[in-house]
């Protein structure tokens, strides 16, 4: 087979493995999970054989003509170059790794078999988004990742919180969908064709029209689907949803989308200095932001949700700067610690047997339970942090020593401005970065909170998983020396400045989190309420009968207290409160679009009932009293026609009488 052809199977074959599931599911359900993962799988592999055949070299297009339109045509278009091939491996690795993750984590789930045809659905439209050589067909996987995301986030219907997830992150990305759509429109009709390569050599020559404009458009849809400020608050919601689901949105597809669009079409955004600097901004206060609201977090999901939408403020910071190189680097370093740290913190749930454990104050004695998910997610947090020799280290400092050679005037594609916006938030981000990252670790593994229930032994497959994706984890950033052809031939390789930098500051933000612990943990053992959380049995002391009943009333059991030795309190101060609700940007947009649209709907409901309606019901009774009249006058009564008639000729000559005389008057 050509290149082309098992590029064209890639995402092909999950789509087929959906319906599928879909169609035998019920009538042989023995054959769900082979229909889950083996296409998935098979897709995978065709990804790196499709990405060893490319090589990194000269990019491979292949296009057949979808329908005439009688202007700009539209092609079903494949463009394989070395981005495309290895986000295409990523995904396909991510994929797989949780389809076999859920036949352990869902075994138990009855809508186990819905739940795998979304998910290879979901697969299927993200490399489709990957290969996809014309916009309009990158659009249709781009629109299906959203309403499969509807679905996988509300997998949990029958909680209030799972609806409400999934409701916000449809609207609020269709909320930017609606400017990228236009912006798409736009792009085509000044470039005069669908085709990202022709579109591309449009704005290198200065073909589009409105670059500004365009970008400015573009940048919308890319911030809802890739939950950059200030259309991110949908991503921390979608926690509700199972949390495999969580570590295929986070790691390799929807949120990586965005990322991957505008690295394939940076030319575009580079024609503008404004967008540039607009991107640089959006991704420093991305950065920051969620930083600052991931160490104020309690839940562990939302912990890693907050860290993901900074990963990918330091994805757009690098598109910022003009180095699509580092940021997809960056993309795939992060897709494969992420999904482990999902897919850990999974096990760490699966272990409680419940999925509402999420919370870090709530966990104590897991390391010693669960040493798979110890150990993984460590080298995770790790990569997270930054921490040589760990993929995440080579990645994000490939992203500051990108900021930095712009900062220095060094670059022709972005403003000086631009590379110093990226330079500081990354490397304040990088400090907050390793501060959450070790107090989440300190908190789950080493906690003060109430021993859960041991569910026992955690499926093979689940912890083999982990350790698959421990592999890139670890070695991933050492490859930087052999993957430069994918990455327009240049090589990734750390800069001695940047390089210093982002480790000294990553090891001071880890260091100083460890001593706010200590400090914490030793005030917290001298508290009663302290005592009762190291000892729930308790010595029957009145002192801490009072303590557990103050606190019984206030939270309902010992187990559900905020950990007194919570660095993240001690570190953030006054501004915890305001980091922990996300810095109230929910409230603020329910202030400005929520409660208005709210008020529109319940004038146009009064006025459709009270306005509306009357002149309905006037309508319908004037006939009917007409009716009603006329039925009483027609009673088969003689003498009452006889009646009418004399009395009707009496009005007619006094009216002609009474008009005789006016006439006569005048």
């Amino acid at each position: 087979m050509t290149t082309t052809t098992l590029a064209v199977l890639v995402p092909l074959l999950p789509f087929l493995g959906a319906a599928a599931g879909l169609l035998l599911g019920r009538r042989a359900p023995g054959f769900v999970r082979p229909l889950a993962v083996l296409p998935t799988f098979a897709a995978f592999v065709l990804a790196v054989v499709v990405a060893v055949d490319q090589g990194g070299g000269k990019a491979i297009d292949a296009a057949t003509r979808l329908t005439p339109t009688g202007s700009v045509p539209i092609e079903l278009a494949l463009h394989l170059d070395g981005f495309a091939v290895l986000v295409a491996v990523l995904v396909g690795l991510v994929a797989t790794c949780v389809q076999l993750y859920s036949t352990g984590y869902l075994r138990d789930d009855p809508r186990y078999t819905s739940y795998a045809a979304l998910v290879s659905l979901f697969t299927s439209a993200m490399l489709l988004v990957v290969y996809s050589g014309d916009l309009m067909v990158l659009l249709v996987g781009w629109e299906i990742m959203g309403i499969c995301s509807y679905f996988l986030v509300g997998h949990y219907w029958e909680t209030p919180e799972a609806r409400a997830a999934s409701l916000k992150a449809f609207l609020v990305t269709k909320l930017g969908d609606v400017p990228f759509l236009i912006g798409l429109f736009a792009l085509a009709t000044d470039a005069g064709t669908f085709r990202i390569t022709g579109v591309v050599q449009a704005a290198l020559t200065g073909g589009i029209g409105h670059p500004t404009l365009i970008a400015l458009l573009l940048l919308a849809g890319v911030a809802g689907k890739s939950a950059q400020f200030p259309l991110h608050t949908w991503l921390p919601d979608a926690m509700a949803g199972p949390t495999p689901v969580s570590a295929l949105i986070h790691a390799a597809t929807m949120v990586a989308a965005g990322i991957y669009f505008v690295a394939r079409l940076l030319p575009v955004f580079a024609a503008s200095a404004a967008a540039m600097t607009v991107l640089a901004v959006m991704a420093a206060v991305t950065m920051v932001g969620s930083a600052l609201a991931a160490l104020a977090q309690d839940d562990i999901k939302r912990v890693l949700a907050y860290s993901t939408i900074g990963q990918l403020g330091y994805m757009s910071g690098a598109l910022a700067v003009g180095d699509r190189g580092a940021a997809v680097f960056h993309l795939l370093s992060h897709g494969a610690f992420k999904a482990l740290l999902f897919l850990a913190a999974g096990v760490i749930i699966h272990a409680a047997g419940t999925n509402s454990l999420t919370a870090m104050s709530r966990m104590g004695g897991l390391a010693k339970r669960i040493p798979d998910a110890y150990w993984t997610m460590t080298v995770a947090l790790l990569a997270l942090a930054a921490i040589p020799p760990f993929a995440g280290f080579f990645s994000k400092e490939a992203v500051l020593s990108a900021a930095e050679h712009t900062a220095l005037g060094e670059s022709q594609v972005a403003p000086s401005g631009a590379g110093w916006t990226v330079l500081i938030a990354g490397l304040l981000t990088a400090l907050l970065t390793a501060a959450y990252a070790t107090r989440l670790w300190l908190l789950a593994f080493r906690g003060r909170g109430a021993e859960a229930p041991d569910h026992g032994k955690q499926p093979v497959v689940m912890n083999a998983v982990l350790w698959v994706l421990a592999i890139p984890s670890i070695a991933f950033g050492l490859t930087t020396g052999y993957l430069g052809d994918w990455f327009d031939g240049r090589a990734l390789t750390p800069a001695v400045t940047t390089s210093v930098l982002s480790m000294g500051v990553a090891l001071v933000g880890a260091l100083v989190t460890y001593a706010a612990w200590r400090h914490t943990s030793a005030l917290a053992a001298r508290t009663p309420m302290g005592a009762v959380a190291a000892h729930p049995e308790g010595d029957g002391s009145l002192v801490e009968e009072e303590a557990i009943a103050s606190h019984t009333q206030v939270y309902g059991d010992i187990a559900s207290a905020p950990d007194p030795a919570d660095p993240g309190r001690l570190l953030l101060g006054p501004l915890h409160r305001h980091a922990a609700t996300g810095f109230h940007l929910d409230a603020v947009y329910s202030a400005l679009f929520v409660r208005p649209v709210l008020a529109a709907a319940a004038l146009v409901r009064f006025l459709d009932r009270e306005v509306v309606e009357t002149y309905v019901r006037g309508a319908s009774a004037a006939p009917r009293w007409l009716g009603w009249a006329v039925r009483r006058a027609q009673n088969g009564n003689v003498q009452s026609y006889l009646s009418a008639l004399l009395a009707g000729s009496l009005v007619l000559a006094a009216a002609v009488v009474v008009l005789a005389n006016v006439t006569a008057g005048s």
